[in-house]
């Protein structure tokens, strides 16, 4: 369950960067080749099983001339919005503020 705060679904950047190869009719395993991934790991980029990393974002950058600092704030906000949703994680904050209110 989400924290109310923040309701949506975060974008992964690799869900972006997936509809734009498609739409450019590109295949996975020559970009993949073209940019010095695997396959596998392009494709786990894409699928969002995997994050963009700056190095990989600048690799995105150079081989479809999209910016890579969108990709890694895209992927920031993704990661930050998972980490709001995360119960555990929530609960160990709502503990460090009340504690943090006593101080």
């Amino acid at each position: 369950m989400g924290n109310l705060k923040y309701p949506y679904i975060p974008t992964h950047p690799g869900e972006v960067l997936k509809e734009e190869i498609e739409y450019r009719g590109l295949s996975q395993k020559e970009l993949a080749r073209q940019m010095g991934l695997s396959y596998t790991m392009l494709n786990e980029i894409l699928n969002a099983k995997r994050p963009v990393t700056e190095t990989i974002a600048l690799c995105f950058e150079a081989a479809l001339g999209i910016e890579a600092e969108m990709l890694v704030n895209m992927q920031s906000r993704y990661n930050m919005q998972l980490a709001r949703q995360n119960s555990q994680l929530l609960a160990r904050l709502q503990n460090i503020r009340k504690v943090a209110a006593v101080l």
